[in-house]
Protein backbone atom coordinates (compact mmCIF):
# COMPACT_ATOMS: atom_id res chain seq x y z
CA UNK A 1 0.00 0.00 0.00
CA UNK A 2 1.60 3.23 -0.91
CA UNK A 3 2.40 5.55 1.97
CA UNK A 4 -0.36 8.29 0.57
CA UNK A 5 -2.83 5.81 0.97
CA UNK A 6 -2.05 4.65 4.79
CA UNK A 7 -1.63 8.47 5.68
CA UNK A 8 -4.99 9.13 4.17
CA UNK A 9 -6.56 5.75 5.88
CA UNK A 10 -5.36 7.07 9.64
CA UNK A 11 -6.67 10.68 8.93
CA UNK A 12 -9.82 9.12 8.03
CA UNK A 13 -9.46 6.84 11.36
CA UNK A 14 -8.71 9.57 13.62
CA UNK A 15 -11.57 12.01 12.37
CA UNK A 16 -14.15 9.44 13.03
CA UNK A 17 -12.97 8.72 16.24
CA UNK A 18 -13.20 12.53 16.82
CA UNK A 19 -16.33 12.59 15.95
CA UNK A 20 -17.70 10.01 18.01
CA UNK A 21 -15.45 11.52 20.82
CA UNK A 22 -17.53 15.12 20.15
CA UNK A 23 -20.78 13.92 20.10
CA UNK A 24 -20.74 12.90 23.60
CA UNK A 25 -19.72 15.96 24.87
CA UNK A 26 -22.25 18.87 25.51
CA UNK A 27 -21.34 22.24 24.05
CA UNK A 28 -21.37 25.58 26.10
CA UNK A 29 -24.35 27.58 24.67
CA UNK A 30 -23.81 31.02 22.68
CA UNK A 31 -23.01 34.13 23.40
CA UNK A 32 -24.21 37.81 22.47
CA UNK A 33 -23.14 39.42 19.51
CA UNK A 34 -22.52 36.50 17.45
CA UNK A 35 -25.13 34.99 14.94
CA UNK A 36 -24.05 31.59 15.74
CA UNK A 37 -26.37 28.42 15.99
CA UNK A 38 -23.83 25.68 17.20
CA UNK A 39 -26.73 22.96 16.23
CA UNK A 40 -26.76 23.79 12.89
CA UNK A 41 -26.21 21.24 10.49
CA UNK A 42 -23.15 21.74 8.09
CA UNK A 43 -21.73 19.70 4.98
CA UNK A 44 -18.28 19.31 5.30
CA UNK A 45 -15.20 18.01 2.76
CA UNK A 46 -11.76 16.30 3.92
CA UNK A 47 -9.20 15.51 1.44
CA UNK A 48 -10.43 12.10 0.12
CA UNK A 49 -13.49 11.54 1.62
CA UNK A 50 -16.98 11.73 0.97
CA UNK A 51 -18.92 14.97 2.39
CA UNK A 52 -19.99 14.73 6.06
CA UNK A 53 -22.59 16.04 7.68
CA UNK A 54 -21.72 17.35 11.21
CA UNK A 55 -22.91 20.62 13.68
CA UNK A 56 -21.78 24.23 13.61
CA UNK A 57 -19.97 23.18 16.89
CA UNK A 58 -18.83 20.31 16.16
CA UNK A 59 -17.11 21.60 12.88
CA UNK A 60 -15.25 23.98 15.14
CA UNK A 61 -14.22 21.88 17.26
CA UNK A 62 -12.46 19.68 14.52
CA UNK A 63 -10.81 22.79 13.12
CA UNK A 64 -9.57 23.46 16.37
CA UNK A 65 -8.30 20.12 16.05
CA UNK A 66 -5.65 20.74 13.02
CA UNK A 67 -8.00 19.58 10.57
CA UNK A 68 -8.65 21.30 7.17
CA UNK A 69 -11.72 21.04 5.04
CA UNK A 70 -14.15 23.08 2.75
CA UNK A 71 -17.28 23.68 4.64
CA UNK A 72 -19.21 23.06 1.21
CA UNK A 73 -22.91 23.38 2.17
CA UNK A 74 -23.90 26.52 0.55
CA UNK A 75 -21.24 25.81 -2.37
CA UNK A 76 -22.08 21.82 -3.21
CA UNK A 77 -21.40 22.76 -6.63
CA UNK A 78 -18.11 24.54 -6.58
CA UNK A 79 -15.65 22.60 -9.12
CA UNK A 80 -18.37 20.87 -11.06
CA UNK A 81 -17.36 20.92 -14.80
CA UNK A 82 -13.57 22.31 -14.72
CA UNK A 83 -12.71 20.69 -18.09
CA UNK A 84 -15.13 23.23 -19.53
CA UNK A 85 -13.48 24.11 -23.37
CA UNK A 86 -13.61 27.16 -23.25
CA UNK A 87 -11.36 27.45 -20.16
CA UNK A 88 -7.81 27.54 -21.55
CA UNK A 89 -4.88 27.06 -19.96
CA UNK A 90 -2.67 30.43 -19.22
CA UNK A 91 1.01 30.71 -19.71
CA UNK A 92 3.59 32.56 -17.27
CA UNK A 93 6.70 34.03 -19.00
CA UNK A 94 9.38 35.16 -17.11
CA UNK A 95 8.98 38.26 -15.50
CA UNK A 96 10.42 41.31 -17.57
CA UNK A 97 8.50 44.33 -16.41
CA UNK A 98 11.29 45.91 -13.93
CA UNK A 99 11.38 49.09 -15.31
CA UNK A 100 7.95 49.32 -14.26
CA UNK A 101 7.50 47.60 -11.12
CA UNK A 102 10.58 48.95 -9.13
CA UNK A 103 9.81 52.72 -9.27
CA UNK A 104 6.29 51.49 -7.18
CA UNK A 105 8.01 49.33 -5.02
CA UNK A 106 10.60 52.56 -3.88
CA UNK A 107 7.61 54.53 -2.62
CA UNK A 108 6.39 51.16 0.12
CA UNK A 109 6.37 51.65 3.49
CA UNK A 110 5.37 50.09 6.65
CA UNK A 111 3.73 53.49 7.85
CA UNK A 112 0.42 52.72 6.58
CA UNK A 113 0.39 49.02 7.66
CA UNK A 114 1.15 49.74 11.01
CA UNK A 115 -1.95 52.37 11.42
CA UNK A 116 -4.08 49.98 9.79
CA UNK A 117 -3.16 46.77 11.95
CA UNK A 118 -3.76 48.71 14.67
CA UNK A 119 -7.08 49.66 14.27
CA UNK A 120 -8.03 46.04 12.63
CA UNK A 121 -6.36 44.00 15.88
CA UNK A 122 -9.01 46.64 18.11
CA UNK A 123 -11.83 44.98 17.44
CA UNK A 124 -12.25 42.24 19.70
CA UNK A 125 -12.57 39.65 17.20
CA UNK A 126 -13.20 39.72 13.36
CA UNK A 127 -15.16 36.34 13.32
CA UNK A 128 -17.42 36.08 10.46
CA UNK A 129 -20.86 35.54 12.65
CA UNK A 130 -20.02 38.29 15.02
CA UNK A 131 -21.07 41.83 15.51
CA UNK A 132 -17.69 42.86 16.16
CA UNK A 133 -16.38 40.60 13.10
CA UNK A 134 -19.00 43.14 10.35
CA UNK A 135 -17.74 45.88 11.88
CA UNK A 136 -14.45 45.66 11.36
CA UNK A 137 -15.36 44.85 7.68
CA UNK A 138 -17.47 47.97 7.52
CA UNK A 139 -14.50 49.44 8.32
CA UNK A 140 -12.01 47.92 5.98
CA UNK A 141 -14.17 48.90 3.33
CA UNK A 142 -14.19 52.54 4.30
CA UNK A 143 -10.54 52.41 4.86
CA UNK A 144 -10.18 51.20 0.97
CA UNK A 145 -12.15 53.78 0.17
CA UNK A 146 -10.29 57.07 1.79
CA UNK A 147 -7.16 55.10 -0.09
CA UNK A 148 -8.93 55.45 -2.98
CA UNK A 149 -10.55 58.66 -2.95
CA UNK A 150 -7.00 60.71 -1.45
CA UNK A 151 -4.61 58.69 -3.57
CA UNK A 152 -6.49 57.92 -7.30
CA UNK A 153 -6.37 60.39 -9.81
CA UNK A 154 -9.68 61.59 -11.19
CA UNK A 155 -9.18 59.71 -14.43
CA UNK A 156 -8.01 56.57 -12.05
CA UNK A 157 -11.03 56.78 -9.93
CA UNK A 158 -13.27 56.51 -12.97
CA UNK A 159 -11.63 52.83 -13.60
CA UNK A 160 -12.32 52.22 -10.03
CA UNK A 161 -15.05 49.79 -8.40
CA UNK A 162 -15.55 48.22 -4.84
CA UNK A 163 -18.40 46.51 -3.65
CA UNK A 164 -19.06 44.30 -0.92
CA UNK A 165 -19.76 40.62 -2.08
CA UNK A 166 -23.09 39.28 0.22
CA UNK A 167 -23.03 36.11 2.39
CA UNK A 168 -26.34 35.12 4.78
CA UNK A 169 -23.97 35.53 7.78
CA UNK A 170 -23.32 39.48 7.29
CA UNK A 171 -20.00 39.94 6.69
CA UNK A 172 -19.34 40.68 3.20
CA UNK A 173 -16.46 40.00 0.86
CA UNK A 174 -15.16 42.99 -0.15
CA UNK A 175 -13.99 43.26 -4.15
CA UNK A 176 -11.96 45.97 -5.79
CA UNK A 177 -11.37 46.41 -9.18
CA UNK A 178 -9.06 48.27 -11.16
CA UNK A 179 -10.93 48.42 -15.20
CA UNK A 180 -7.99 46.72 -17.90
CA UNK A 181 -7.60 49.02 -21.13
CA UNK A 182 -7.50 45.86 -23.37
CA UNK A 183 -10.75 45.64 -25.49
CA UNK A 184 -9.76 42.04 -26.81
CA UNK A 185 -8.37 40.41 -23.33
CA UNK A 186 -10.99 39.52 -21.02
CA UNK A 187 -8.35 38.12 -18.51
CA UNK A 188 -8.67 39.27 -14.95
CA UNK A 189 -5.70 39.22 -11.98
CA UNK A 190 -6.78 38.35 -8.51
CA UNK A 191 -4.98 39.28 -5.41
CA UNK A 192 -6.33 38.03 -2.17
CA UNK A 193 -6.46 37.93 1.67
CA UNK A 194 -8.43 36.51 4.26
CA UNK A 195 -10.35 39.69 6.42
CA UNK A 196 -11.53 37.20 9.62
CA UNK A 197 -10.58 36.36 12.13
CA UNK A 198 -11.02 33.98 15.05
CA UNK A 199 -10.40 31.87 18.44
CA UNK A 200 -10.28 28.05 18.60
CA UNK A 201 -13.43 28.80 20.16
CA UNK A 202 -14.99 31.43 18.34
CA UNK A 203 -16.03 33.55 21.30
CA UNK A 204 -12.94 34.22 22.77
CA UNK A 205 -10.95 36.97 21.90
CA UNK A 206 -9.29 37.10 18.61
CA UNK A 207 -7.21 40.22 17.52
CA UNK A 208 -5.95 38.25 14.09
CA UNK A 209 -2.58 40.48 13.79
CA UNK A 210 -0.99 37.76 11.73
CA UNK A 211 -3.69 35.33 10.53
CA UNK A 212 -4.61 37.37 8.63
CA UNK A 213 -4.81 40.91 9.58
CA UNK A 214 -0.80 40.80 7.98
CA UNK A 215 -2.05 39.64 4.98
CA UNK A 216 -5.19 42.20 4.67
CA UNK A 217 -2.97 45.15 4.88
CA UNK A 218 -0.16 43.77 3.32
CA UNK A 219 -2.44 43.74 0.15
CA UNK A 220 -3.75 46.97 1.08
CA UNK A 221 -0.47 48.83 1.17
CA UNK A 222 0.39 47.53 -2.37
CA UNK A 223 -3.35 48.56 -3.34
CA UNK A 224 -2.37 51.80 -2.44
CA UNK A 225 1.25 52.07 -3.85
CA UNK A 226 -0.38 51.17 -7.42
CA UNK A 227 -3.21 53.92 -7.12
CA UNK A 228 -0.13 56.55 -6.18
CA UNK A 229 1.46 55.36 -9.12
CA UNK A 230 -1.34 56.01 -11.15
CA UNK A 231 -0.94 52.25 -12.23
CA UNK A 232 -3.95 51.44 -15.17
CA UNK A 233 -3.14 47.91 -16.13
CA UNK A 234 -3.88 46.50 -19.16
CA UNK A 235 -5.79 43.76 -18.09
CA UNK A 236 -8.64 43.77 -14.98
CA UNK A 237 -7.01 43.88 -11.53
CA UNK A 238 -8.64 42.87 -8.60
CA UNK A 239 -8.03 42.99 -4.83
CA UNK A 240 -10.24 40.88 -2.71
CA UNK A 241 -10.12 40.83 0.83
CA UNK A 242 -12.51 37.25 1.84
CA UNK A 243 -15.18 36.72 5.03
CA UNK A 244 -15.22 33.32 6.48
CA UNK A 245 -11.93 31.40 5.91
CA UNK A 246 -13.01 29.02 8.51
CA UNK A 247 -14.22 26.10 5.84
CA UNK A 248 -13.13 28.87 3.35
CA UNK A 249 -16.74 30.29 2.92
CA UNK A 250 -16.04 33.41 2.19
CA UNK A 251 -13.50 32.76 -1.02
CA UNK A 252 -15.94 29.43 -1.91
CA UNK A 253 -18.73 31.66 -2.91
CA UNK A 254 -16.97 34.26 -4.67
CA UNK A 255 -14.91 31.77 -6.67
CA UNK A 256 -18.48 29.62 -7.68
CA UNK A 257 -19.91 33.36 -8.46
CA UNK A 258 -16.80 33.70 -11.13
CA UNK A 259 -16.92 30.47 -12.65
CA UNK A 260 -20.88 30.54 -13.08
CA UNK A 261 -20.37 33.69 -14.68
CA UNK A 262 -17.50 32.55 -16.93
CA UNK A 263 -14.79 35.32 -15.58
CA UNK A 264 -11.75 34.14 -17.17
CA UNK A 265 -9.47 34.63 -14.15
CA UNK A 266 -5.80 34.04 -15.32
CA UNK A 267 -4.03 33.94 -11.71
CA UNK A 268 -5.00 34.23 -8.24
CA UNK A 269 -2.70 35.10 -5.33
CA UNK A 270 -3.33 34.33 -2.02
CA UNK A 271 -1.15 36.38 1.35
CA UNK A 272 -2.06 34.84 4.56
CA UNK A 273 0.17 35.61 7.49
CA UNK A 274 3.03 37.38 6.31
CA UNK A 275 4.51 39.32 9.46
CA UNK A 276 6.36 36.36 11.69
CA UNK A 277 10.39 35.80 11.29
CA UNK A 278 10.70 32.65 14.09
CA UNK A 279 13.73 33.94 16.21
CA UNK A 280 16.69 32.12 15.18
CA UNK A 281 15.71 31.46 11.44
CA UNK A 282 16.52 32.75 8.38
CA UNK A 283 13.86 35.59 6.75
CA UNK A 284 12.33 34.06 3.88
CA UNK A 285 9.15 33.81 2.27
CA UNK A 286 7.15 30.49 1.94
CA UNK A 287 5.93 29.63 -1.04
CA UNK A 288 3.06 26.47 -0.76
CA UNK A 289 3.81 23.61 -3.48
CA UNK A 290 0.73 21.62 -2.77
CA UNK A 291 -2.43 22.01 -4.27
CA UNK A 292 -1.53 24.63 -5.61
CA UNK A 293 -1.02 25.52 -9.53
CA UNK A 294 2.69 24.45 -10.19
CA UNK A 295 3.12 27.18 -13.62
CA UNK A 296 1.92 30.19 -11.60
CA UNK A 297 3.76 28.55 -8.57
CA UNK A 298 6.49 28.54 -10.33
CA UNK A 299 5.96 32.08 -11.65
CA UNK A 300 5.72 33.47 -8.06
CA UNK A 301 9.10 32.17 -7.01
CA UNK A 302 10.63 34.01 -9.91
CA UNK A 303 8.87 37.43 -8.79
CA UNK A 304 10.36 36.59 -5.05
CA UNK A 305 13.90 36.41 -6.53
CA UNK A 306 13.69 39.07 -8.88
CA UNK A 307 11.78 41.66 -6.55
CA UNK A 308 12.29 40.29 -2.80
CA UNK A 309 15.22 40.83 -0.68
CA UNK A 310 15.05 37.69 1.08
CA UNK A 311 14.60 34.37 -0.54
CA UNK A 312 12.01 31.34 -0.69
CA UNK A 313 11.61 27.86 1.08
CA UNK A 314 9.14 25.96 -0.67
CA UNK A 315 6.95 24.30 1.46
CA UNK A 316 3.39 22.56 2.45
CA UNK A 317 0.17 23.17 4.21
CA UNK A 318 -2.20 21.18 3.20
CA UNK A 319 -5.54 20.38 2.34
CA UNK A 320 -8.04 23.74 2.31
CA UNK A 321 -5.55 25.34 4.03
CA UNK A 322 -5.91 29.04 2.78
CA UNK A 323 -8.13 30.72 0.26
CA UNK A 324 -6.11 30.07 -3.09
CA UNK A 325 -8.07 26.26 -2.45
CA UNK A 326 -11.52 27.97 -3.15
CA UNK A 327 -10.00 29.06 -6.88
CA UNK A 328 -7.96 26.09 -7.80
CA UNK A 329 -10.84 24.05 -6.56
CA UNK A 330 -13.10 26.19 -9.22
CA UNK A 331 -10.50 25.31 -12.09
CA UNK A 332 -8.34 28.70 -11.86
CA UNK A 333 -4.83 28.62 -11.57
CA UNK A 334 -3.63 29.87 -7.58
CA UNK A 335 -0.50 30.46 -5.50
CA UNK A 336 -0.19 31.25 -2.18
CA UNK A 337 2.94 32.58 -0.39
CA UNK A 338 3.43 32.94 3.52
CA UNK A 339 5.50 34.03 5.86
CA UNK A 340 7.84 31.41 5.84
CA UNK A 341 8.04 27.82 5.71
CA UNK A 342 4.92 26.15 7.56
CA UNK A 343 6.54 24.43 10.56
CA UNK A 344 8.33 28.27 11.76
CA UNK A 345 5.14 29.85 10.92
CA UNK A 346 3.40 32.02 13.87
CA UNK A 347 2.12 29.43 16.63
CA UNK A 348 0.26 32.32 18.47
CA UNK A 349 -2.33 32.25 15.97
CA UNK A 350 -6.22 31.54 16.52
CA UNK A 351 -5.63 32.42 19.78
CA UNK A 352 -5.84 35.84 21.89
CA UNK A 353 -2.01 36.19 21.56
CA UNK A 354 -2.46 36.62 17.93
CA UNK A 355 -1.02 40.35 18.89
CA UNK A 356 1.21 42.93 16.92
CA UNK A 357 3.09 43.43 20.07
CA UNK A 358 3.11 39.67 21.52
CA UNK A 359 7.05 39.44 20.18
CA UNK A 360 10.00 41.43 18.08
CA UNK A 361 9.34 38.18 15.55
CA UNK A 362 6.21 40.04 14.28
CA UNK A 363 8.08 42.40 11.68
CA UNK A 364 6.65 45.39 9.38
CA UNK A 365 9.45 45.03 7.24
CA UNK A 366 8.88 41.57 6.87
CA UNK A 367 5.24 42.44 5.60
CA UNK A 368 6.89 45.08 3.43
CA UNK A 369 8.37 42.21 1.12
CA UNK A 370 5.04 40.91 0.71
CA UNK A 371 3.90 43.85 -0.52
CA UNK A 372 6.69 43.96 -2.44
CA UNK A 373 5.36 40.68 -4.15
CA UNK A 374 1.64 41.58 -4.54
CA UNK A 375 3.02 45.05 -6.48
CA UNK A 376 5.16 42.77 -8.90
CA UNK A 377 2.62 40.09 -9.11
CA UNK A 378 -0.24 42.44 -10.35
CA UNK A 379 2.12 44.68 -13.18
CA UNK A 380 3.95 41.53 -14.69
CA UNK A 381 0.35 40.13 -15.32
CA UNK A 382 -1.72 42.47 -15.36
CA UNK A 383 0.39 44.69 -17.69
CA UNK A 384 0.72 48.60 -17.71
CA UNK A 385 -0.45 51.01 -19.84
CA UNK A 386 1.07 54.27 -20.36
Amino acid sequence: MKLSVVILSLASLVFAASLRTFEQQPLPAAQSGFDLDLNALRLIQLEGRAPEWVTEGRKIELKALGFKFFDITENQDLGNGIQSPTRVKSSFPSPNATEKVTPILKTLSTQGPKENLEKFTSFRTRYYRSDTGRASQKWLLSKISEITNGTASASLQKLITFREFRHSWGQNSIIVRIQGSSTSDDAVVIIGAHQDSTNLWPFLPAPGADDDGSGSVTILEAYRALLAADYRPVRTLEFHWYSAEGGLLGSQAVAQDYAANSVNVIAMSQFDMTAWVKRGTREEAGIIIDYVDPDLTKFNMELVDLYMDIPFVQTQCGYACSDHASWRKAGYPSTFTIESSFENSNKNIHSANDRIDISDEFSFEHMLEFSKLAVAFAVELGGYTD
